[in-house]
């Protein structure tokens, strides 16, 4: 495996590469179940409701979808999937609660400290994350994370969302990186690592979430093992 070489700033994706949002919105999900009473078991939710909530995503991603519409119709979707009945104030509620109580749970990935440790030593570190500002700042201070990070660069305060290239130039103009000699590492073969090569970075694609096998750039199943290459 060779090594990257001519890189001065580390891009990283956050949900997914780097703070662990399957189990943390489990954990959450399981809470607001019970508090809201609501009849179904949380493995038979997440089943239905991690699809759905994948496909919204995608949308807003898209730009076809507004926030709001995705943090209520992800829920409301998956409860009229599983053949319940939940008012639509009760899922705002829950949707609000989500949200609120998210940043809470902090798991990370396998060697996350470990690889921002040792990648803080060569490199100017960033993030550019799809979430939203409130939220994501949360999750960086509670974690322990934040202090790691030159930039963090999130689409709702730069107006667009990866893979748009405009995201990836108000990232490189932010950080006062040049593109030839930046890296984007990231969990989202199209947002990630499409929209990176776009821009000119060099892409490694943590594949997290079993997605297909590509030529696009390397692919690693393990965060330790970008030590190997960078």
């Amino acid at each position: 495996m060779e090594k990257i070489k001519g890189i001065t700033d580390v891009f990283f994706d956050l949900d997914h590469t780097l703070w662990d949002f399957k189990k943390n919105s489990s954990i959450t999900f399981d809470i607001l179940l019970k508090k809201y009473k609501i009849g179904v078991g949380l493995n038979e939710f997440l089943k239905i409701y991690m699809p759905i909530n994948f496909s919204y995503w995608k949308l807003y991603r898209d730009e076809k979808i507004t926030k709001e519409f995705l943090r209520h119709n992800r829920l409301k979707s998956a409860f009229q999937k599983l053949d319940l009945h939940v008012e639509d104030k009760i899922i705002d509620q829950i949707s609000n609660d989500y949200v609120l109580a998210l940043p809470d749970n902090n798991f990370l990935i396998k060697d996350t400290f470990l690889i921002l440790d040792l990648l803080k030593k060569k490199y100017k570190l960033h993030i550019i994350t799809n979430g939203f500002t409130e939220v994501q700042n949360k999750k960086m201070i509670n974690s322990n994370m934040k202090k790691y990070f030159t930039c963090i660069i999130d689409s709702e305060t730069v107006g667009v969302k990866k893979p748009n290239i405009k995201i990836f130039n108000y990232a490189l103009n932010v950080s006062q990186a040049k593109a030839a000699n930046s890296l984007m590492i990231g969990d989202n073969l199209e947002a990630d690592i499409l929209g990176a090569l776009n821009a000119g970075f060099h892409a490694i694609h943590f594949n997290n979430n079993s997605e297909p096998i590509h030529k696009h750039c390397l692919i690693i199943n393990e965060l330790k093992t970008l030590i190997k290459v960078l």
